[in-house]
């Protein structure tokens, strides 16, 4: 209650005011600091604020046992400290008297903290262990006016520092000299493109498997294992006593058709002469549709096994000997025979891909399933090679990996020129439905410093690191979730020159 009267009181008016008059006051006392003050050092250079105190004389701070700032007055001393070890960057306020340690629970503190182009954040303190800690995170960077208030046995004490970093000084003249272009964070329609890593693959419905259809033995073997093939090519040949003697039962049959056919054509003539008895006709007329018979069912074991009836004419002196041949015209990715090896009929001795289409196929991780949807475009990327293609999501998974617990999307891809290789690492651009960002900046403005993502405010004469959390993007706008507000102003074009400028400072990033 005594802090809270003293706040109050007439007497403690002016001091009290420095702490609670946040924005304005502390942020034109920033902008109108002295010239000699380094503003593109980017480390925490302190500077005293002198003020006029009622009850004690002001005094610059000094690096107190904690290595923070000391500041002191009569027998009371207060440190001020930014912690930021496993937790969040916090105030700690440790506090002395006449050099020895007092538990924090003796005195009440509040600080004001003014940023560029930001109005004043007020921090209350809590005690905590032997120090009092800001109820508030210190968002970076750690430049700003700080204001102190402090009540301690019945007395008020104020004091102020300021500390920079992440500034740059650049007149309006030297940034346009220098080809920065300033633009305004605001509202934007950003088409976002969810980008996935996957793997080309083989597309599956053009991927034929061969088997003999007869066993045999391995005579030749033409083609072998990433070779390319056309249709009806010749891919080995094996010799087979089945196919002999399946061409020989053609062979035969076909005769015995031949021999029913003169003996009909005979017997019908003597009939019609009235030569033979028409029982002798009609029995050679039996004897022709058994051969017919007989020759189809001969002709249809060949079939079966892919060989056409008329070669069995062509390999009369070859009867045993079987060409494996193409169905298809691809490449081929498996050859599991070789010279002289005996092989089954079901045996899968070659397998052809057609590769004049891919697939790339994605994996969509759990976040984006909401997101990704048939027909969407895409444009697809080796990750090794400077080759892309285009194409539309075609499939979806229903099933999630368990060990990855992702699902698999597929695109199909072009690859009549055959660039596209099984088992290309790619990534890829999916473009999803337009959304409306309320802050929104030009993907140029971001750069990385001391491992933040940020941009360059633009506050009158200077530019600060600010650092941003980003959300959806395109190629050439992006989302800013914080760190940056709807009007501020940040240096897009070239503002890598403002990043330069501060590593020629030597710039640190020491709290």
């Amino acid at each position: 209650m005594r802090f809270k009267e003293q706040i109050l009181s007439k007497t403690k008016l002016k001091p009290i005011l420095i702490v609670v008059a946040i924005g304005v006051v502390l942020a034109a006392a920033i902008l109108s600091l002295d010239d000699t003050e380094s503003t593109n050092a980017d480390s925490h250079d302190d500077h005293p604020i002198q003020e006029d105190a009622e009850d004690h004389e002001d005094q610059p701070f000094q690096e107190g046992p904690k290595g923070g700032k000391l500041f002191t007055a009569d027998n009371f001393g207060l440190e001020v400290t930014i912690y930021e070890k496993g937790v969040p960057p916090q105030f700690r306020i440790f506090l002395y008297k006449n050099g020895a340690p007092v538990p924090p629970s003796e005195a009440q503190v509040a600080l004001t903290l003014s940023r560029l182009g930001r109005p004043g954040q007020l921090i209350n303190f809590q005690p905590e262990a032997d120090y009092l800690v800001g109820d508030q995170i210190v968002e970076e960077p750690h430049s700003f006016e700080v204001a102190i208030v402090a009540e301690w046995q019945g007395k008020i004490y104020h004091w102020g520092y300021n500390q920079v970093e992440m500034r740059v000084e650049m007149s309006e003249k030297k940034a346009a000299r220098t080809n920065i272009v300033i633009r305004t964070a605001g509202s934007a329609a950003i088409r976002p493109a969810l980008q996935l890593p996957g793997q080309t693959a083989f597309n599956h419905h053009n991927i034929v498997r061969v088997v003999p259809r007869v066993p045999g033995i391995v005579d030749k073997v033409n083609r072998h294992k990433g070779q390319q093939v056309e249709k009806g090519e010749v891919l080995a040949v094996i010799e087979s006593q089945m196919l002999a003697e399946l061409r020989s039962q053609f062979l035969a049959a076909q005769r015995r058709l031949d021999l029913a056919r003169i003996t009909f054509a005979r017997e019908k003539k003597l009939w019609q002469e009235k030569i033979t008895a028409e029982q002798e006709f009609l029995a050679a007329q039996q004897l022709l549709v058994e051969a017919e018979i007989m020759l189809d069912l001969a002709a249809a074991k060949l079939l079966v096994i892919g060989e056409r009836p008329e070669t069995a004419k062509e390999k009369k002196s070859n009867l045993n000997l079987y060409e494996i041949r193409a169905p298809i015209s691809g490449l081929v990715i498996t050859e599991t025979l070789a010279q002289g090896s005996v092989i089954k009929e079901d045996t899968e001795i070659f397998t052809l891909a057609d590769i004049s289409t891919m697939y790339a196929k994605l994996m969509i991780y759990p976040k984006d399933l909401g997101i990704i949807k048939l027909g969407q475009k895409a444009t697809i990327k080796a990750v090794a090679q400077d080759i892309t293609g285009e194409g539309t999501v075609s499939f979806i998974s229903a099933f999630v990996n368990e060990q990855t617990r992702t699902t698999e999307a597929r695109i199909t891809l072009d690859n009549t020129m055959g660039q596209w290789k099984a088992g290309m690492f790619i990534n890829a651009s999916i473009l999803t439905k337009e959304i409306q960002a309320p802050v929104a900046i030009s993907v140029d403005a971001l750069q990385t410093l001391h491992d933040m993502t940020v941009v360059f405010g633009r506050y009158g004469n200077y530019f600060e690191a600010r650092p941003v959390t980003l959300g959806r993007r395109d190629g050439k706008t992006v989302e800013v979730l914080s760190g940056l507000a709807a009007g501020e102003q940040y240096a897009a074009g070239n503002s890598f020159a403002i990043k330069a400028e501060l590593g020629k400072a030597g710039a640190s990033h020491d709290h």
